[in-house]
């Protein structure tokens, strides 16, 4: 894997990083960090063998710590990376940011809005940088998505899944989430971020359904949800995730759009094939943009052949983590206003909640 490098001047000071979260995304985030210049790592934190094994990976040679407070004070970090489960996000950001500390943090920002929102003060009351890891605002297929859909006309109705037949490591790991946030919260966030940017529109509202397919999860939550939401421009969309062993992977990964002018469709590929719905590659990979036209001639028959943007030489997850961090570097050497980002970071999480409470509240819930 080639990875850019951001440039250092002889002066520039490697940026401190204590990596909170050793599981997948904590993993890749550390190999980011190992890898490009301007980044040192200063301590890998997790409850478990998680930073054992990762640190292995990368050479046996950073700090472990069991306990995130003892590790803030032992390394004093210029920044934090958060990737543990969501609820506690928020008592870690806040932390991080009262010890002057940056913060790249995985998405959800925090397990409430209010809680986000406290995160986004804390960071605002510091001075100092907020990026939370919505990685596919970093993605170049997913920016051409965004961009083609925008050309469709409005209104547009945005379709959208992923549904992970997850087991063993991973429906553990799912069932951890799950005791804190439903899949509709953890995962929708990514799409609803990405319907609004598509629409450029407010929502006005959701309604949503979700069901609870296994008792190894708590009893108010449900490991299946589809949500749907309606824009102020006319605009509609729906989103869909279920994760679990009964789950199926039949058409698991759909991302499709179409307006007044057309259609544009992520086509599933080999990245996409039935039986790799719980591998994280597979859920940003995308093998080419099949765009349609609407075009009639005089015969009522389509007037132009479609258009095929072929995307084999994408990103792999591993590269657009090292993307993100690229940027977080690049706001903290240069400061970098991410105000918008964050702002958006809250709403598509406050969107996301309402479609929760229509969940379990068997509502339509206005914005």
């Amino acid at each position: 894997m080639e990875l850019r490098r951001i440039k250092m001047t002889a002066h520039t000071k490697n940026i401190r990083v204590l990596v909170v979260g050793c599981g997948h995304m904590g993993a890749s985030h550390a190999i980011a960090y190992h890898q490009l210049a301007g980044f040192e790592i200063c301590g890998l934190v997790s409850t478990g063998d998680s930073k054992i094994l990762l640190n292995k990976q990368l050479g046996e040679i950073y700090p472990l710590f069991n306990d995130f407070e003892s590790a803030l004070v032992v390394t004093q970090p210029d920044a934090v990376c958060i990737a543990t489960y969501p609820d506690t996000h928020e008592l870690y950001a806040v932390r991080a940011f009262e010890h002057g500390c940056h913060v790249f943090i995985e998405k959800p920002l925090a397990d409430t809005v209010e809680g986000a929102q406290r995160v986004a003060d804390a960071a605002k009351k510091a001075g100092k940088k907020l990026l939370v890891g919505y990685i596919l605002r970093y993605h170049p297929s997913w920016q051409k998505f965004i961009e083609l859909a925008k050309e469709m006309g409005k209104p547009l109705v945005m379709r959208m899944n992923l549904n992970q037949q997850s087991h063993g490591h991973k429906w553990t790991v799912h069932r951890n989430l799950m005791k804190s946030l439903s899949p509709i919260v953890d995962c929708a966030v990514h799409y609803i971020d990405v319907m609004c940017q598509m629409t450029g529109s407010k929502p006005q509202q959701v309604s949503a359904i979700g069901a609870r397919l296994t008792d190894d999860i708590p009893s108010w939550n449900y490991n299946y949800g589809q949500l749907q939401i309606r824009f102020e421009d006319g605009s509609i969309g729906w989103y869909e995730a279920g994760w679990g062993p009964m789950v199926s992977d039949n058409s698991f990964f759909i991302k499709d759009v179409f307006g007044p002018k057309g259609s544009v469709s992520i086509m599933a590929g080999e990245g996409t094939k039935a039986g790799e719905s719980d591998d994280i590659d597979s859920h940003t990979k995308t093998e080419a943009i099949k765009v349609h036209y609407s075009d009639l001639d005089e015969d009522d028959e389509f007037a132009k052949a479609n258009d095929w943007i072929n995307l084999s030489d994408e990103l792999n997850h591993q590269e657009l983590c090292s993307r993100e961090q690229e940027h977080f570097l690049k706001a903290i050497q240069e400061d970098l206003s991410l105000e918008t980002a964050t702002l958006d970071a809250i709403n598509s999480l406050k969107i996301a909640f309402a479609c929760d409470e229509s969940v379990k509240s068997g509502e339509v819930v206005k914005l």
